[in-house]
C-alpha cells in the first residue's frame, strides 16, 4: 500500500553504511527527505546522490535531513558515500521492506527498483511524494516543497 500525503514515516530499521541500525526517529525535530534510488555506481543514480549532495547545505538550512536508499549492501553504501563524498546517510534495503512501506514501484517495465522521493514535515507528515526514472528532477521537487511549508 503506498503512502499518500499526509500518512506518517513509517517506523523501520534499517542498516546504514556503516553497518550499524539506523531508525528514522532519530532525526527529531527537522524534516525528512528520503530518496530511493535503484543502484550504487549507476550514471543515473550517481546523478543523483551527487546532486543531493551538491545541494545538502540549502537541505539543511530548510531544516531537512537527507537520506538516501537502494538494496545495495552496506559494504557498497560505504564506498559510494566515501568516493562521492556524500554527508547523508545511505540505507540498505536488501529485503525491500521499506520500498514496500513506502509504496515505492519499480521502475522501467518493472526492470529496475523504482527511484522516488519522500518529503515528510517535522511532524514525520508526508507532505509530497514524486516518481521518476529521470534523477534530475528530484531535487527541485523537494526543495520546493520544503520551501512551501516554509512560507506557511
Amino acid at each position: 500500500m503506498a503512502l499518500k500525503i499526509g500518512d506518517k514515516l513509517p517506523r523501520l530499521t534499517l542498516k546504514d553504511q556503516d553497518g550499524e541500525n539506523y531508525h528514522f526517529s532519530r532525526v527529531e525535530d527537522k524534516a525528512l527527505v528520503i530518496f530511493f534510488y535503484p543502484k550504487d555506481f549507476t550514471p543515473g543514480c550517481t546523478k543523483e546522490a551527487c546532486s543531493f549532495r551538491d545541494h545538502y547545505e540549502e537541505f539543511q538550512d530548510l531544516g531537512a535531513e537527507v537520506i538516501g536508499i537502494s538494496t545495495d549492501n552496506e559494504s557498497s553504501h560505504k564506498k559510494f558515500a566515501s568516493k562521492h563524498q556524500l554527508p547523508f546517510v545511505l540505507l540498505s534495503d536488501k529485503e525491500k521492506r521499506a520500498r514496500q512501506a513506502f509504496g515505492v514501484k519499480p521502475g522501467l517495465l518493472g526492470l529496475l527498483p523504482g527511484r522516488e522521493t519522500f518529503v515528510f514535515d517535522k511532524d514525520k507528515k508526508l507532505i509530497h511524494r514524486f516518481n521518476s526514472m529521470g534523477a534530475s528532477q528530484h531535487i527541485p521537487e523537494a526543495l520546493n516543497s520544503l520551501k512551501k511549508i516554509q512560507e506557511k
